[in-house]
């Protein structure tokens, strides 16, 4: 086990031998890498209407009229957590019909035993 005491030998802690190593400093984050632009933008699933405010510097033409009565540019989402069936547990129906049928002429062969 191993412990963050700033101490260079082993110590003991409730009867146990830890291996002491000095605390890692905290590296800090590149200054100027990261945007400053950010602004409210509210984010629409097209597949089932749900939209939700959060922040973005993405660029968006259309605005919408918020809950809160102020206007915001809306960023269209094909699909978010209220859509994908990891998160709601539905499966969306999938065209498995060309497939079966493909399937079954690929081994009807073997299936004909006269």
């Amino acid at each position: 086990m191993v412990c963050d005491i700033s101490v260079k030998n082993p110590c003991r802690i409730n009867s146990q031998l830890y291996i002491c190593r000095p605390i890692k400093k905290v590296k800090k984050m590149k200054k100027g890498i990261h945007p400053e632009n950010y602004r409210l933008v509210v984010f629409k699933d097209m597949s089932n209407d749900y939209a939700f405010l959060g922040k973005s510097t993405t660029n968006a033409k259309e605005t919408i009229k918020w809950e809160d009565g102020n206007e915001y540019p809306v960023v269209k989402l094909e699909i978010t957590h209220t859509s994908h069936p990891f998160f709601t547990g539905k499966m969306q129906l999938v065209d498995t019909a060309g497939r079966i049928d493909k399937f079954k002429t690929r081994y009807a062969k073997f299936d004909k035993k006269k």
